[in-house]
C-alpha cells in the first residue's frame, strides 16, 4: 500500500511539474487546447466565483457544512424554513411478519399511523417487501396532505420490508433527509433459546 501511494505522489508531481513548465517556456496562460488545462482553468474559474460569492455572503460561508450538525450544535441547514430537530420523523418498524409506519412531529405526536396489515394485506403476504412499500406510499400520501414534504427516518428492526418502506416514502412524494438505524442490539443480555433437535 505504501509503494502504491508512493507511485501515485509521484506521477502527480511529475504532471504538475510539467504543467508549471510548459506553461513557464510558452508565457502562455494555464488555459490551452488541452483538455486537462481547461478543466484545470474551469475549476479555478469555478473556485475564483466560490470566493468571490462567500466574502459577499461572509458570515453564512463560515456557518456552512456539508456535514449534519451535531447534538446541540446549530446549522445554518434548512428545509422548507425548519431546523434538522424540527422536521417530522418517520418511524419504521420491520418485522418479520409485518411492517409499521408512523409519522411524528418533532414534539413525537402522532400525525400518521399505517402498517402492511392496514393495507390489506393479509397472513404471510405482509412480511414481503411490496406490502411494505405499498404501506410506504400510502404513510406518504397522508403525510402529503397534511403539508409534510421533508422528514427524517428511523428504522427499527430487520424485517424484508426494512428498505422497501423507504423507497415506498420516496415515490409517494416526501423527501428523506435522512436514515436512522435504531436497530436494538444485544450486548449478551438474554440466554438464547436451546438447540433444536432433529
Amino acid at each position: 500500500m505504501f509503494k502504491l501511494n508512493c507511485i501515485l505522489l509521484s506521477s502527480v508531481s511529475n504532471v504538475c511539474r510539467q504543467l508549471a513548465a510548459s506553461r513557464s517556456a510558452n508565457g502562455s496562460p494555464l488555459c490551452g487546447s488541452s483538455g486537462l488545462q481547461r478543466t484545470l482553468c474551469s475549476t479555478a474559474v469555478t473556485h475564483q466565483q466560490d470566493t468571490a460569492s462567500s466574502t459577499n455572503s461572509g458570515e453564512t460561508a463560515q456557518n456552512f457544512s456539508h456535514f449534519p450538525p451535531l447534538p446541540g450544535q446549530d446549522s445554518a441547514l434548512r428545509w422548507a424554513g425548519k431546523k434538522f430537530e424540527e422536521l417530522p420523523i418517520i418511524h419504521v418498524k420491520a418485522t418479520y411478519n409485518n411492517t409499521h409506519i408512523q409519522l411524528t412531529d418533532s414534539a413525537g405526536q402522532s400525525l400518521v399511523r399505517t402498517s402492511c396489515g392496514t393495507e390489506g394485506f393479509k397472513n404471510s403476504r405482509k412480511s414481503t417487501p411490496i406490502a411494505a412499500q405499498t404501506a410506504g406510499m400510502a404513510a406518504a400520501k397522508k403525510a402529503v396532505e397534511k403539508g409534510v414534504a421533508f422528514v427524517r427516518v428511523m428504522v427499527k428492526g430487520l424485517g424484508p420490508g426494512r428498505l422497501a418502506s423507504i423507497k415506498g416514502l420516496t415515490m409517494g412524494g416526501l423527501e428523506v433527509v435522512s436514515i436512522t438505524d435504531n436497530t436494538p442490539v444485544p450486548h449478551n443480555g438474554c440466554r438464547p433459546r436451546k438447540a433444536r433437535r432433529t
